[in-house]
């Protein structure tokens, strides 16, 4: 038995002795959180203007601290503090000059954003990477499990540098950064991970497979699924366990994997364990801590001040702009049965930044969530409210039905006849009939969502689906410049990208004739 794997193995199941955190201490920690936050901060220029001084020496500094403080968006932030930081400027809206920017347009904008990730980000994120190891203590996993490689699929440790600053995804930025003692795990190693050209770099990972014993896969479940398909093809066998026999343990995150389940059992000989992880560009904001609890618990502790807005007609408008001051509630104010927009303050430098995802309390006291979205990645077109979480739903139910994989999806609210209706666009390779996709597609939305069943009769006259073969969305990705890496398909079409999207499906149907 390897000495190294039973020192790991015993130092996880600690975990388990580990004392719950309960709602009450759920409060005190978020209120200290904060207070460290604000210490920090105190004399940058952000710190200086909201007096940061003033809120520390107050009795209630969480109260005075959303008094004074106005929420921001990534272009209010960027465009009266970050910008400064990207100049070069240090001491802007944290107490150093930011050496990385993380390159993120999530799923809602066109143009890249410029996230700061500070040295204290780095460290943070890499103290709740190794919470989230001390999770696998649930696994039960053999000791021998624990010197197997970890492969991690994200962008290009090669990173841009202009002079001033470095950017590029936040994967990259991290994984450029992990420690010294994690190289031994690491996959695929530095020459591959400092590769750009994304193409490459996944031909580079399928020829050398076969060289590593892999235990632990991260990465995003398109791209997962795409690297498993060619390492099968490519060394003519049946599964990935035929070249990774080890391989125990999927984390994932950022998308919901119920869409990617059924595509993933046909590439598997044998179950694996998935942990869920909530890495966003603004920092390491939950992580799954045990399998058969579902969803992420939020990471109180590590570098981030939370605040959850309620998603509704009060505090965002009907395309999802969140109004001028709206209503934020604490830890200890939330409820399991609400959606909330997640508002965040963070040792990048992000004060009271709403990050455009969308989430619900499972378990308050634990601070347990599922991420049901993002903010602007919805559709209502006459009262519907159909979210994300309802159409992966559907998706999932649709594709067991049917035996089918569907790797890929989107919808679009278009005008229909005086009315209104939605064109689902559906990714898969298999053969499937449209209008039987069309019929389940649309009971199981309206066994959902009551609102949506009630709209199906009145004002949302039609559904349209269109089966496109998968190679199209990825196409679309990569015309678009964000193929690979952490980037997603967006879910919801809406607007001038809907009219992108639309025109370049039409050119695709011209080049097949």
């Amino acid at each position: 038995m390897a000495l190294l794997g039973s020192i790991l193995k015993r130092t996880i199941e600690l975990n388990k002795k580990l004392p719950k955190i309960r709602r009450k201490t759920n409060s005190r920690i978020q209120q200290k959180t904060l207070k460290k936050l604000l210490n920090k901060a105190e004399f940058t220029a952000f710190g200086e203007h909201y007096n940061f001084s003033r809120i520390l020496a107050d009795s209630n500094p969480v109260d005075l601290f959303r008094k004074t403080v106005p929420v921001h968006d990534y272009n209010s932030m960027f465009r009266r503090w970050w910008y400064r930081s990207l100049n070069g400027e240090a001491f802007v809206t944290w107490p150093e000059k930011v050496k990385y920017f993380a390159l993120s347009s999530g799923t809602s904008e066109s143009s890249s954003k410029h996230i700061p990730v500070t040295k204290e980000t780095l460290r943070m994120i890499r103290r709740a990477s190794i919470k989230q190891i001390l999770a696998l203590a649930h696994y039960d996993l053999p000791p021998e499990f624990y010197q197997k490689g970890i492969l991690m699929i994200g962008g290009s440790t090669h990173l841009n540098f202009n002079g001033t600053y470095f950017s590029g995804d936040l994967s990259g930025i991290t994984t450029g950064n992990i420690p010294f003692w994690f190289q031994h795990f690491y996959k695929p190693g530095g020459r591959i991970s400092r590769e750009r050209d994304w193409n490459t770099k996944i031909d580079e990972m399928v020829r050398n497979a076969h060289t590593w014993d892999i235990g632990i896969v991260c990465g995003v479940p398109a791209w997962i699924q795409i690297l498993f398909e060619k390492i099968v093809k490519h060394h003519n066998v049946s599964t990935i366990h035929d070249i990774w026999p080890n391989l125990r343990v999927y984390v994932w995150g950022g998308v919901s994997i119920k869409p990617y389940k059924q595509g993933f059992d046909k590439l598997l000989a044998r179950p694996i364990g998935y942990l869920e992880t909530y890495l966003a560009s603004e920092g390491f904001i939950g992580y799954q801590d045990h399998p058969e609890r579902p969803g992420n618990r939020l990471l109180l502790d590590n570098g981030i001040f939370f605040e959850f807005i309620p998603f509704n007609s009060e505090n965002f408008d009907a395309d999802g702009n969140m109004i001028e001051n709206p209503v934020t509630l604490t830890i200890e104010e939330v409820d399991t049965h609400t959606e909330y927009a997640l508002l965040l303050s963070t040792c990048s430098g992000a004060w009271r930044y709403l990050i455009g995802d969308t989430i619900r309390f499972t378990d308050v006291d634990l601070a347990h969530i599922e991420i049901t979205g993002r903010t602007k990645q919805f559709l209502s077109l006459c009262g519907e409210h159909l979210s994300q979480d309802n159409m992966n739903r559907a998706i999932e139910l649709t594709a067991e039905e049917l035996d089918i994989t569907i790797n890929e999806y989107t919808v679009g609210g278009i005008n229909y006849k005086g009315l209104f209706a939605h064109h689902w666009y559906i990714g898969t390779d298999d053969q499937v009939d449209a209008e039987q996709l069309k019929t389940r597609i649309d009971e199981h939305l309206k066994n959902l969502n009551d609102d949506y069943r009630v709209e199906r009769t009145a004002a949302l006259k039609e559904v349209i689906v269109e089966v496109l073969p998968l190679h199209v969305f990825h196409d679309w990705m990569r015309s678009q410049g964000k193929e690979g890496g952490q980037h997603k398909f967006p879910r919801v079409m809406k607007n001038q990208r809907l009219e992108n999207w639309q025109q370049f499906i039409r050119e695709q149907h011209k080049q097949l004739g």
